[in-house]
């Protein structure tokens, strides 16, 4: 490789001071997502997931965030994954939200609930038709021999189920992650950067800023 200690960008796009954020993060995370849409960033809803095992080594993997309220952030999954056996012996995690574009990002942690089935399967119908048989064909995480097993299986699944029959996965379904803290981070010149973190207090926030 070459030497990648030289590879330096000055962030002068924008500031993040108390005065002009929401008093409250979800809000805040609201705003910042309308910029990413604005901007036509790729995949704004794309975030890390990290989770950890039993010997508390980490796992990241990139899902997409799919329903956001006052409750939390929702993602979708196979409930047999890899990330999802983490989150029945764990029940916590983090999210990143990487607007490189902007120069922000947003992470948060806190608990994770599996959403109640009725949202799971609303959200399963209104996936494309080969989504909802990708959740079929794949037993997420599981080794398979070659991607020729997943073509046949798919294949397989669309003669047993045309358009409008595909039956909802019993072991698939959502997760929402209620957060205990968020930070906003906005890249600034010479590297001090401005970080806001919002920290649950009861059914409060704490605001505070960090030391970049």
């Amino acid at each position: 490789m070459n030497d990648i200690s030289s590879l330096r960008k000055e962030y002068a796009s924008a500031q993040l001071d108390m005065g002009s954020i929401e008093k409250s993060p979800l809000i805040q995370f609201e705003k910042w997502f309308q910029d990413a849409l604005r901007a036509d960033i790729l995949e704004p809803n794309a975030m890390v997931l990290s989770t950890v095992d039993t010997a508390s080594n980490p796992s990241q993997r990139t899902v997409l965030l799919k329903e956001l309220d006052a409750s939390g952030f929702v993602f979708f999954t196979n409930y047999s994954s890899q990330k999802a056996q983490q989150l029945d012996l764990h029940p916590y995690a983090s999210l990143l939200f990487p607007w490189y574009t902007l120069e922000r990002q947003v992470s948060i942690r806190g608990k994770v609930e599996k959403v109640d089935i009725e949202t799971s399967r609303a959200y399963f119908y209104s996936r494309p038709y080969g989504s909802q048989l990708g959740a079929w064909v794949s037993r997420q995480s599981s080794s398979i021999e070659s991607r020729e097993i997943l073509d046949a299986k798919l294949a397989e699944l669309k003669s047993k189920y045309p358009v409008g029959t595909v039956p909802f996965p019993d072991f698939w379904g959502g997760y929402r992650l209620i957060p205990t803290t968020i930070e906003f981070w906005q890249g600034r010149q010479n590297r001090l950067h401005d970080r806001i973190l919002y920290e649950a207090v009861g059914s409060n926030w704490n605001i505070k800023r960090l030391a970049p």
